[in-house]
């Protein structure tokens, strides 16, 4: 006798992939297009969502210039989407050797506050060894219990 076959239930997951220069300018530029392609899969500009990735990308993306920048080399930005579940970011530089980790600034300090602002955000966040070379930080957000946007992306048709 044979088992009954079950059908798991089809997942889409879209994916955005780009390539800046390692520049301040670089950083604001994949923020702003970040926020484009978020609209485009419909987790609207203004929406909590959006707004809290728009956070972290240019968390992300600064801690790339700044930190994780080799002269010549760019840094990559991707985001994958899955409806109504999951809102991954990964920013890859190619300087492995600097680890970034969060830890309390003092009180008079300008800087240093960056990472636990992405940890107070994200669901989870982690930094992971990139191939060849360098590091990739990732930064999720888990969707199913945002009543945000979110909810609303992923009852709508898809292009």
């Amino acid at each position: 006798m044979t088992s009954p076959v079950t059908r798991e239930p089809t997942v889409t997951v879209r994916v955005f992939t780009q390539r800046f220069s390692s520049t301040p300018r670089g950083a604001r530029l994949a923020r702003r297009l970040a926020l484009h392609q978020l609209d485009r899969w419909r987790l609207p500009y203004g929406s909590e969502t959006s707004d809290v990735a728009a956070l972290l990308v240019a968390e992300l993306a600064a801690n790339a210039v700044t930190h994780g920048r080799v002269p010549g080399r760019d840094f990559e930005l991707v985001l994958s989407y899955t409806p109504g579940r999951l809102l991954r970011i990964d920013v890859s530089d190619t300087r492995g050797e600097r680890r970034p980790a969060a830890v309390a600034s003092g009180p008079l300090d300008e800087g240093g506050r960056g990472l636990l602002l992405v940890e107070a955000l994200a669901t989870r966040w982690a930094v992971l060894d990139r191939v060849p070379v360098g590091k990739t930080v990732r930064a999720e957000l888990d969707l199913a219990f945002r009543g945000d946007s979110a909810d609303i992306a992923a009852r709508m048709p898809t292009d």
